[in-house]
């Protein structure tokens, strides 16, 4: 056969024509070619939610920020478990982009409490210093047009329920943005982060790391908790509301920071690492 070139041809075309027709006919028989989420089935979009990536579309959020976390074990480790097709189940179009001026937003459902988006889209660098970010003010004076809601949630064969077309009343654009963020990657369960067991503060007494200290918290936490630890976008950390200051409880701190707190705060350990986060620590303690 390889040393007649028409044979072969015929052979091969054969071939390729058998395995188009065979991984192209038999999904018609499947019932789905996806695998299903571990945790169920992912929950369509509300009519809120709906409208706020619609938002997210027109904005231009996703020509910086993409929303797929790669199989890569460095993805992983930043962004959270990797994308799954499923998840798409909904969206049209998808909005998996393939370039990242800004992190990937595909597990940033839940990270953070809504005051902290709120704030980071009127005025990025308020929450994150030197972040390169556009501000989005006008979101928040902009009523929702819901006029077209019924009908988009219609042509994508989305249900909707009568007190969730209700619930748009009085919403802003900004309102419909973030409960659209905050669904994003909630289908699939993080995975849970704990500190470590025995926690010794290695810089007890040592006033030098304090200057460090401060331009950690204020590079990863003042954003949230205010210059003064008074609390902004989240809660307050002076006295009783997160420590105690009389017995200088770093430890506690840094569990707080490095595991986070569901819904009001992410876990830090990853990121920052036990030697900053006692720095971070010493530092509160020591206003």
């Amino acid at each position: 056969m390889y040393r007649n070139p028409t044979l072969f041809l015929i052979v091969a075309i054969l071939a390729f024509s058998v395995g188009s027709v065979v991984s192209t006919a038999v999904p018609f028989f499947l019932k789905s070619t996806v695998p299903p989420l571990a945790g169920g089935a992912i929950q369509p979009y509300t009519p809120l939610q709906l409208e706020g990536r619609d938002l997210y579309i027109r904005e231009g959020c996703n020509n910086c920020h993409t929303q797929t976390v790669r199989p890569l074990y460095s993805e992983v480790l930043r962004y959270g478990p990797y994308s799954r097709a499923a998840e798409f189940e909904y969206d049209r179009p998808h909005l998996w982009g393939s370039r990242r001026t800004g992190p990937d937003l595909a597990r940033i459902g839940g990270k953070y409490p809504d005051g902290w988006h709120t704030r980071h889209l009127v005025d990025p660098q308020a929450i994150v210093p030197g972040s390169t970010m556009p501000p989005f003010p006008w979101l928040a004076n902009r009523p929702l047009d819901a006029a077209h809601t019924a009908k988009k949630m219609a042509v994508l064969h989305l249900p909707v329920q009568a007190n969730e077309m209700a619930a748009l009343n009085g919403k802003t654009e900004l309102d419909a943005l973030v409960a659209y963020l905050q669904v994003l990657g909630t289908a699939i369960a993080q995975p849970a982060v704990t500190a470590p067991a025995n926690l010794t503060n290695p810089y007890t007494g040592n006033a030098a790391i304090l200057s460090e200290g401060e331009s950690l918290f204020m590079e990863n936490c003042a954003g949230c908790h205010g210059i003064e630890m008074k609390g902004d976008a989240g809660t307050g950390i002076t006295g009783a509301q997160l420590i105690d200051k009389n017995n200088g409880d770093e430890a506690d701190i840094v569990t707080t920071a490095w595991e986070g707190l569901e819904g009001a705060m992410p876990s830090f350990g990853p990121q920052l690492g036990a030697d900053r986060l006692w720095k971070i620590a010493n530092y509160i303690t020591s206003r």
